[in-house]
């Protein structure tokens, strides 16, 4: 996942880039740490770590990450892109928060149970 995630981020970075329209640099921004950084650490330490991918912890972890990153980046791109009202879509960005966060505690919950 961390390697379509820099896809999609050289990608933008690149049509950003060319354009001179730098106004979805937050968005960019984004994939690359939620997206690229975050996957990769993730999957590295499932990696490096024994035990730590066994169970439903990680794969709750790995599909909560994906429904809050993938709804923040899509929201803050429709957002930032004047698609959507912020008004709008706002609201939801709390939700996927905390999606992002749990997940982040179920990997503090299998990291400190393993290592």
């Amino acid at each position: 996942m961390g390697s379509a995630y820099l896809l999609v981020g050289i990608v933008l970075g690149s049509y950003m880039g060319g354009s001179g329209d730098h106004s979805l640099a937050p968005v960019h921004a984004h994939i690359n740490l939620l997206g690229f950084t975050l996957m990769t650490v993730f999957g590295i330490g499932y990696r490096m770590i024994p035990g730590l991918a066994e169970g439903t912890l990680p794969k709750v972890h790995f599909w909560l990450h994906q429904i809050g990153a993938l709804g923040l980046l899509v929201g803050l791109f429709l957002m930032m892109s004047g698609r959507v009202d912020g008004a709008t879509i706002g609201p939801v960005f709390p939700l996927l928060e905390v999606a992002i966060l749990v997940g982040a505690l179920l990997w503090l919950i299998g990291v400190v149970r393993r290592a």
